[in-house]
């Protein structure tokens, strides 16, 4: 299938070798272009390519509103950004405006027929130092939402109390935890029962959720190596 696409870049010259090297291309025809972002949601509406291949800094109406344009009013649109730009300011708010490629004008055709292939397909078509800055952002968002381990133990509880607590979230029984710090069953339902009594517990469970709570533990699957 031949995808039909529409190029939209404001520096002429860029403009026309891109419109040049996608001709060269299998699989896509060039049906139109657009020298900013508004032309580019006009011809959009007139000729209902398959793709936008969008440049962001533009006059009029930069890519972004025109992509977050198009595939409001034209969803049947896919919109791949190709721009010199790779960096968050311009990556995240044409992803978050609907773009579903985003590529940096140094990829070359194979790479241009790839991402429109993606994203009729369905997929996202990423370049791989996109791809890797997302999963970055990714590992940075858990991070964050995973407390750091305070200094001071929260309500009041004692170095001993806080590690069982810690033992208590990993999934530990009462004997598994005695046998780990090398104590009685009877002292870890002492400490147990003191770290309820001061975190105001009722059970295990809340006990895990606490740990969580107060960066003392981190919930299976949130540690990024």
């Amino acid at each position: 299938m031949t995808a039909r696409v529409v190029v939209a870049d404001d520096q002429t010259v860029v403009r026309e070798g891109i419109v040049m090297l996608l001709g060269l291309l299998p699989g896509i025809e060039v049906v139109g272009s657009a020298g900013d972002g508004e032309e580019a949601v006009r011809l959009t509406a007139e000729l209902a390519p398959d793709v936008v291949l969008m440049d962001l800094r533009m006059p009029r109406c930069d890519g972004v509103e025109a992509t977050r344009r198009i595939r409001t009013e034209h969803p049947g649109t896919e919109v791949v950004v190709l721009t010199t730009y790779a960096d968050d300011d311009h990556l995240f708010p044409a992803l978050e405006a609907g773009a579903r490629g985003y590529l940096t004008k140094d990829a070359d055709g194979d790479e241009i027929v790839r991402a429109v292939e993606d994203v009729l397909s369905g997929a996202a078509g990423l370049s791989p130092k996109v791809q890797r800055r997302l999963l970055e952002r990714f590992a940075e968002a858990v991070r964050t939402a995973v407390p750091a381990a305070s200094a001071e133990p929260p309500d009041g509880l004692t170095a001993r109390e806080t590690e069982v607590l810690r033992l208590v979230a990993e999934g530990l029984s009462n004997p598994e935890i005695a046998r780990s710090l090398h104590v009685s069953n009877a002292t870890v339902k002492t400490h147990i029962n003191n770290l309820f009594a001061k975190a105001g517990l009722r059970d295990r469970a809340q006990a895990i959720h606490y740990a969580y709570r107060h960066g003392l533990a981190q919930p299976p699957g949130s540690s990024i190596t």
